[in-house]
């Protein structure tokens, strides 16, 4: 069973330019679309719009930026390191 995508799952492109790249959903626009954000080629101020279908969720949360988001203070260097882990992940994942 695939981990559903929900604000702040962490999910990795599948299609498009940004294939492989790693994003957390900071918001849900539709039943089709949503929100991504990884803080170095999408910053918070031009977030990217993307189909639901063409993201793989992984299975991690981060809650911690949705608070943050939420309170104001949340910096695209606090994304970045939250991601981090996930992008060597990705990259494992594509030399396979």
């Amino acid at each position: 069973m695939k981990p559903d995508i929900l604000e702040g799952s962490v999910v990795i492109s599948q299609k498009g330019r940004d294939k492989g790249r790693v994003f957390v959903v900071l918001y849900l626009v539709d039943a089709d679309f949503v929100m991504l954000c990884d803080g170095d080629t999408r910053k918070q101020d031009r977030l990217k719009k993307k189909r639901r279908k063409h993201l793989r969720a992984l299975p991690a949360q981060l809650p911690e930026i949705l608070s943050l988001r939420s309170a104001g203070t949340c910096k695209d260097a606090d994304i970045r390191k939250a991601l981090e882990p996930w992008r060597e992940t990705a990259r494992q994942a594509r030399t396979l």
